[in-house]
């Protein structure tokens, strides 16, 4: 059998049965390939050999407990592949020889992957046009824009950028990397001068380093030396107020947009021809969509701002530095909530310490908790979820498995436990032409398949005494922060840890489903003492070989 190291699959644990009129499965016997590993030893299988049979071999004094986990390693982003996974008793030798996902996601969801989508292809759904008298225009002199002065913008205005709206602003805020733009038709009861102020004093000071030092340096196409900040009424209205107030809604905070950076769209008036960042007003009343008290949108865009400016430097870096195309969608948006990450940590006294807790209400966690919200989404229901996304789609539990993913990578890959370590991993992952899964290859010196099987067994391992240092989170205790957040915050976080395996005798292990790229579904395997042993047999459901093309694996690991 072919054993190599690390997806995902909807799951069904049931008593083994026999069904006549079912597909053929090869039975498998005690001639195939034995999986003999001691606690807390691990291997990744691949079913291409002996028709994806292996052999568990019987207990002695002691019980036993595997964590199986099936999925596909490729890299290529939306890859699906029906599978089987059944376990049997160990027969004597033979004498002789699912994109409809898209519909789910809310407004502001289908925003953000429609721009990052963008910025992978270079396109955002309309041709560049040379109608440069149309439009605003960058302005002629070199440097910062003064106090009170008043400029114009084009900001998209569906979510789907099929118009645009005019929109007149004045600076607010000037700092040396930031200048504060806030729409002339802004609602009242908004930020005040020194709410503003403080925004940019927070990019200026913090947030600003924070992302240039993590990925690299953005761009200045227009020679103003700043990042411009639009507060726009524009961005509020993207989703309507009851879609925001609905169960489950959401809103779009605020987005950078590549075409505004793209050389292909210089002459175009729907380009902004600068480094912008697009953000919500304060609405106390609703005037525009849902309420948004100033209150909370000084608390909101300094975590919106670190994220999307991530982006901003990624398509500098990929695109404009090395003319390639931008990072795929999956990988970009790991590493953009990696950057939320990053900005919660610069308020603990050892940022690059082991975070153990996450406070609600507290700076630092209010920077962090979309990321472990969006995690534990994942990590409750990985059946239903990629980690490399297909086009169009990108749940916020997908970006909750890239940001595992990423910090994962940072963890394992570093040559220390500093930020100056960390920095140098992700700023190789930014600063390349490389995308995706060979982006990863290429940083980490390891196949993506290696890397995304051993990131898989991590998510439920890490934290437990005695599993690989491969297979840990160093700069996370997970179980911890769950269980804080749980105890917390009970009806969000409903368990003290959200991947909650299935579990079953090894003989009765019957798994059926869909695995989704790059994901993984978690079963436990038991045998008590003296047991006979058991047989897994891993195929398509017809018992023929899963699609070699997806780099199927089960990835198995000994608990007790």
């Amino acid at each position: 059998m072919g054993w190599a190291e690390a997806g995902p699959l909807c799951l069904l644990v049931v008593a083994a049965c026999n069904n006549s009129t079912g597909p053929h499965i090869r039975p498998c016997t005690a001639a195939d390939a034995v999986v003999n590993l001691t606690v807390n030893q691990y291997v990744s299988i691949d079913p291409a050999t002996d028709s994806g049979c292996m052999v568990f071999p019987a207990t002695a004094a002691l019980a036993a407990e595997y964590l199986l986990v099936p999925q596909l390693t490729s890299g290529v982003p939306g890859q699906t592949a029906a599978f089987r996974l059944g376990g049997d008793t160990i027969l004597p030798a033979p004498s002789a020889p699912a994109p409809e996902q898209l519909a789910d996601l809310t407004p502001a969801e289908r925003f953000h992957t429609y721009l990052r989508l963008g910025d992978e292809r270079r396109s955002w759904g309309f041709a560049p046009k040379s109608d440069v008298g149309a439009g605003p225009q960058a302005s002629a002199t070199a440097g910062p824009p003064g106090m009170n002065a008043l400029r114009t913008f084009q900001v998209c205005a569906k979510t789907d950028c099929t118009r645009f709206d005019r929109v007149g602003a004045r600076v607010r805020a000037v700092k040396t990397r930031v200048a504060i733009y806030v729409d002339t038709l802004a609602p009242a009861g908004g930020l005040d001068s020194a709410a503003l102020d403080a925004i940019a004093n927070t990019f200026d000071q913090r947030l600003y380093a924070i992302d240039t030092a993590a990925f690299g340096r953005e761009s200045d196409i227009d020679s103003n030396t700043v990042v411009l900040v639009l507060m726009t009424n524009t961005v509020n209205k993207l989703v309507t107020a009851s879609a925001c107030n609905a169960s489950g809604g959401s809103f779009v905070a605020g987005f950078f947009f590549g075409a505004d950076l793209d050389p292909a769209y210089r002459n175009d008036s729907r380009s902004n021809k600068g480094e912008v960042f697009y953000s919500i007003v304060a609405d106390p009343l609703g005037k525009l969509s849902c309420a948004h008290s100033a209150a909370q949108v000084q608390l909101s865009v300094p975590v919106t701002f670190i994220h999307e400016f991530q982006h901003m430097i990624s398509f500098n870096q990929h695109v404009l530095a090395r003319g390639s195309t931008g990072e795929v969608l999956w990988l970009n948006e790991g590493l953009s909530h990696y950057a939320e990450e990053l900005g919660g940590r610069s308020y603990a006294l050892a940022p690059d310490g082991q975070v153990t807790d996450c406070t609600i209400g507290t700076t630092e966690c209010s920077f962090q908790i979309g990321d472990l919200l969006d995690a534990s989404e994942y990590l409750d229901s990985t059946s239903r979820h990629f980690l490399l996304p297909a086009a169009g789609i990108a749940s916020l539990a997908e970006r909750g498995a890239a940001w595992l993913f990423v910090r994962y990578v940072v963890d394992r890959y570093t040559a220390g436990s500093t930020m100056l370590d960390w920095n140098t991993v992700t700023r190789s992952l930014v600063g390349t032409a490389q995308t995706g899964a060979q982006n990863i290859a290429s940083v980490t010196g390891d196949p993506f398949t290696t890397v995304v099987s051993r990131w898989t067994l991590a998510n439920y391992v890490t934290d437990r005494g005695g599993a690989p240092a491969e297979l840990q989170y160093d700069s996370w205790n997970l179980h911890s922060v769950y269980s804080s957040l749980h105890t917390q915050r009970p009806n969000t976080f409903k368990n003290f840890y959200p991947l909650v395996p299935t579990i079953s005798p090894g003989r009765l292990v019957h798994l059926s489903g869909t695995l989704r790229a790059g994901s993984g579904i978690y079963h436990l395997a038991t045998q008590p003492p003296g047991d006979p042993g058991f047989t897994l047999s891993f195929t398509a459901p017809n018992g023929g070989p899963i699609d070699p093309a997806t780099l199927p694996r089960l990835n198995v690991i000994r608990l007790q």
